[in-house]
């Protein structure tokens, strides 16, 4: 796959998580509890989405090119967004960003394209159940099930959409505007949750409870990042210490390397489980809003 250390450790916790999601549907399953199939569908969205950001879904233009934004700057990667690219190469030549606050907005316009990409294998999925569905001559109770399921999954795309014109609306005023140095929350993944949390049905002491909770989530998300970084400087020397011949520098290496590739992983699997739960709960927020 050519992935660097970072990426190998982020594909190590995505399919850490979809193991053990995959685990609690199978005792779902066997206890009857998914006769709609929903929650294996959204097992195979999940996979899918995974496969296609990594590049292990057999197409060749499908993976994300490997860079680190930190080392090798952003020149490498494409946004596959002509609107994404106008309003970044303003950001760039704009004199508004430092080099610090250039990283940091490149990580929300990649944000910003996972969200995309994940909206459109969504899509396809819902395209494609339709399409099964209107071929179904003679109605039943299963089939009543099934648009119940295709409700769920087209509340699910407005969701996300929602998510994604939000997003953009952010990503326009900071290319025009620079950072606002009294912003709460500065993480891409964090500025979401609360502007989706503050749309949801939570009371005022629930949506401050919240808001502590993104406090924490935040600086969990940026202790990654610092492992994160580590983790590429590590691989680097790694690769160094490899051409030299020196045996006992190379072990040394391989020891620290190992530790933070371990911690790396670790951290990973944490962050986007507590994502997945956090987001969980605003899904619940904006679903009781529509009833």
């Amino acid at each position: 796959l050519h992935l660097s250390a970072v990426k190998l450790a982020e594909l190590h916790s995505d399919l850490k998580i979809q193991e053990k999601d995959e685990l609690s549907w199978k005792k779902l399953k066997a206890e009857g509890l998914d006769e709609d199939g929903e929650k294996e569908a959204k097992l195979r969205r999940n996979l899918n989405v995974i496969m296609t950001k990594y590049g292990m879904n057999g197409k060749k233009d499908s993976q994300l090119v490997d860079t680190n934004y930190i080392k090798d700057g952003t020149e490498s990667d494409t946004l596959d967004d002509p609107r994404l690219e106008k309003l970044w190469s303003k950001a760039k030549t704009s004199g508004k960003f430092s080099d610090e606050e250039l990283d940091k907005l490149w990580r929300e316009f990649k944000h910003h394209k996972e969200k995309i990409r994940e909206y459109n294998i969504l899509l396809e999925t819902v395209s494609r159940t339709e399409d099964i569905h209107k071929n179904v001559i003679n109605p039943s109770e299963e089939n009543l099930v099934k648009e119940e399921v295709l409700h769920n999954k087209h509340r699910e795309l407005k969701d996300k959409l929602r998510s994604i014109n939000q997003g953009f609306e952010r990503l326009r005023k900071l290319s025009h505007q620079g950072y606002d140095t009294t912003s709460e929350f500065e993480e891409p993944r964090v500025i979401d949750l609360w502007d989706m949390a503050k749309s949801a049905n939570f009371t005022e002491k629930e949506l401050e409870s919240f808001r502590e909770e993104l406090k924490h989530f935040e600086a969990k998300i940026e202790k990654h990042h610092h492992y994160q970084k580590q983790l590429e400087i590590s691989h680097q020397k790694l690769k160094h210490v490899e051409g030299t011949g020196d045996k006992d520098h190379l072990n040394r290496n391989r020891e620290k390397y190992a530790m933070l590739e371990e911690k790396t992983k670790e951290l990973g699997y944490k962050v986007k489980k507590h994502l997945q739960d956090l987001s969980s709960r605003i899904s619940q927020g904006l679903q009781h809003n529509e009833l």
